[in-house]
């Protein structure tokens, strides 16, 4: 019998790539795609860089406006000055670290209004961060956002921030046990944002897929800095025939994006 080809490194696809010793890539792609296609795409990826130059060489140079400064971030047409104000200081008194990052925040926004969410979860809420972000996507479809936390306090403050951001019609708080909680809720789920206690994310994978439609899609926080506390959920969002996955960082914590697969 022929020896086994290598398998991929988990994180970047490269064969002889050390997953365990390897630098933190800037951006870590996790799939079930073989090494080649990465291959494919570095190249075309080249051709239209090489294209575009050649057309940006024959065009009509222009003065480009001035690139923002360094925190003057572009907040974008469905972020008002109020809701971004709100948001700031959420991330000002966050001391122990619980929301995301404003990268995640953004692509958070991006995933939910294009994936044309209609009912979301979101399972660790702190304080509101996200869910403001998920919200603001879901003023774009028409959805709604159940998130739950477990802790009271941060839950009220999450409420009571969700009203400041003038999303209380689309943002519904739940304060209590995720596991006891999602039970509660009746019908399936388009978009769910996992960032709870990180050694429960493949319960939460167990519970909550079999009601993630398909279509939907399934995120989670903090896969790459914390990866060493949910190896068994990696491994089965890589593996599970029903998901087809990737790993992005918009910031350094790292976030998986799950597609649940339509039925054939």
């Amino acid at each position: 019998m022929p020896p086994a080809s290598p398998r991929p490194c988990f994180w970047c696809g490269l064969e002889d790539c050390l997953e365990d010793t390897h630098d933190p890539h800037t951006i870590r792609t996790m799939s079930n795609t073989p090494v080649g296609w990465n291959v494919l795409s570095m190249t075309a990826a080249v051709l239209l860089l090489t294209v575009g130059c050649a057309i940006a060489s024959q065009s009509p140079q222009k003065e480009l406006p001035p690139s923002p400064l360094p925190g003057s971030a572009q907040r974008g047409p469905a972020v008002s000055h109020e809701v971004w104000t709100l948001l700031s200081e959420i991330k000002a008194s966050d001391t122990g670290q619980l929301s995301v990052s404003e990268e995640d925040g953004r692509f958070l926004r991006v995933i939910a209004a294009s994936s044309h969410a209609m009912r979301a979860l979101e399972i660790g809420g702190a304080t509101g961060y996200s869910a403001i972000w998920i919200g603001l996507g879901l003023r774009q479809t028409g959805g709604h956002l159940t998130t739950i936390e477990f802790d009271p306090t941060r839950a009220r403050a999450a409420a009571a921030h969700i009203r400041q951001a003038g999303l209380a019609d689309i943002v519904n708080v739940v304060a209590g046990d995720a596991f006891e909680e999602i039970p509660k809720l009746s019908g399936e789920f388009d978009f769910v944002f996992l960032d709870a206690w990180k050694r429960d994310y493949k319960r939460f994978l167990d519970l909550v897929l079999p009601r993630l439609r398909p279509g939907g899609v399934f995120l989670a926080h903090n896969v790459v800095n914390k990866r060493d506390e949910m190896h068994d959920f990696l491994t089965a969002i890589q593996t599970d025939p029903r998901l087809l996955s990737t790993i992005v960082r918009p910031a350094g914590e790292g976030i998986s994006l799950s597609y649940r697969v339509k039925q054939q």
